[in-house]
């Protein structure tokens, strides 16, 4: 009985990373999460993760990761001052918890 040799182990081919199509996304296009999910293919939940490396991963370099806030839609507080990137859960005004999602977007220099 002779043994064949096994074949070495070869990953598959990839193009870019996960994080370089969501920045080629962004760019010049404002985008929620949940449309940088689809785009991409990765769960929404993931998104805010990739987000926040992607922002000082361009804070390095010569790019910005532009956010527009979520806004309250019963009273239109604006969630200019949050540092997380996910979606607010309830307003703090009026504890509302109808909230739009954020936009993202990359910009060059």
């Amino acid at each position: 009985m002779t043994s064949t040799p096994k074949k070495p182990f070869v990953p598959a081919q990839r193009g870019e990373t996960v994080r370089q199509q969501v920045v080629d996304l962004l760019r010049g296009s404002c985008l929620t999460p949940r449309e940088i999910s689809a785009g991409v293919g990765i769960p929404e939940k993931e998104v805010a993760r990739h987000l926040e490396h992607i922002r000082r991963s361009l804070q390095a370099g010569d790019g910005r990761l532009e956010i527009e806030p979520a806004l309250c839609r019963k009273c239109g507080f604006a969630f200019a001052k949050r540092e997380r990137l996910d979606r607010p859960g309830r307003c703090p005004v009026c504890k509302g918890e109808s909230i739009s999602e954020p936009r993202f977007s990359v910009r060059d220099g």
